[in-house]
């Protein structure tokens, strides 16, 4: 999907929401239990439900891999049925050196329909740029993720460094500022924006982190970031958008538990499209 194909959409449904489909076997309805692949008629029920309200949906793989092959025929199954016109994102965390990275991407954008992958920068240029090769096609970027150990490693100042602050294109904003104290998630945001483009590279930027995102979007104006962390999480919509949105949108805001497991009844899915239509509705009135 390119990046105008995914604006005509947002624009279409007045929409930037990625329902995460992080399906739980533990936690589906009991009455789909008895479904050949009770996975797959959870995820169907719940694209029926929401597909004209979201742009895109997230598959956290992890949930699916645990299953071993039922779950692998089951992710198969789910991607497909989205269809061609959603956001197909695999939540995966991909990343090696480049010649296995050559083969996560073959995975995921030939074998599988994706139209996204989520990558780890931790091994650097060559670990990601398989995946930009791709027409259509995206990488995920992990930049500033809401889990609480994020600080452990991603906010670490660096020292400051007046070759970096004239290397790197900063905004006249941020310049005016002074010396630019960079951290680590900074450093990545602005590296790994160079390997690639708005129109393939995106970026993973947890709703759990308010503070910080004007700066991040004087950093990287075009680019969209995926926002998870929205919902059960405690990110706070209104907050996120009016500090994140640019002319084209761009953000995904993923919510999956909050959407998903709506209900744990037999009226899931109705409760699952009533919990989306709510999140619609504030986004429609964010992109007036």
């Amino acid at each position: 999907m390119t990046r105008q194909q995914l604006v005509e959409q947002i624009k279409k449904k007045q929409s930037y929401l990625c329902v995460g489909l992080d399906t739980d076997i533990t936690k589906i309805p009991k009455h789909l239990l008895s479904e050949p692949d009770p996975v797959f008629a959870f995820n169907k029920a719940i694209i029926d439900a929401t597909k004209d309200l979201c742009v895109a949906y997230k598959i956290n793989t992890a949930f699916y891999e645990a299953q071993g092959l039922k779950g692998w025929e089951a992710m198969d199954k789910t991607v497909r049925y989205i269809g061609d016109e959603p956001f197909k994102i695999a939540d995966a965390k991909r990343g090696d050196i480049g010649n296995t990275s050559d083969q996560y991407a073959k995975a995921f954008f030939e074998t599988l329909p994706f139209d996204a992958l989520t990558v780890t920068p931790y091994m650097g240029e060559d670990s990601i740029k398989p995946f930009l090769k791709y027409p259509g096609k995206w990488a995920i970027v992990l930049g500033l993720t809401s889990n609480k150990g994020s600080n452990d490693f991603q906010k670490l100042a660096l020292r400051e460094n007046e070759r970096l602050n004239e290397m790197w294109n900063m905004t006249e904003a941020l310049a005016s500022t002074g010396p630019f104290n960079l951290r680590l998630y900074e450093k990545v945001l602005m590296d790994v924006a160079g390997w690639g483009s708005p129109e393939n590279l995106m970026f993973v930027i947890g709703a759990t982190q308010p503070d910080e995102f004007t700066r991040i979007r004087e950093l990287l104006p075009h680019h969209y970031f995926l926002v998870p962390g929205v919902g059960a999480q405690g990110g706070i919509l209104k907050e996120i958008s009016q500090k994140t949105m640019n002319k084209d949108c761009g953000i995904l805001v993923n919510s999956s538990r909050a959407i998903i497991y709506a209900s744990a009844k037999e009226d899931f899915a109705e409760k699952a499209r009533e919990a989306a239509t709510t999140v619609q509705k504030e986004m429609a009135a964010y992109l007036k």
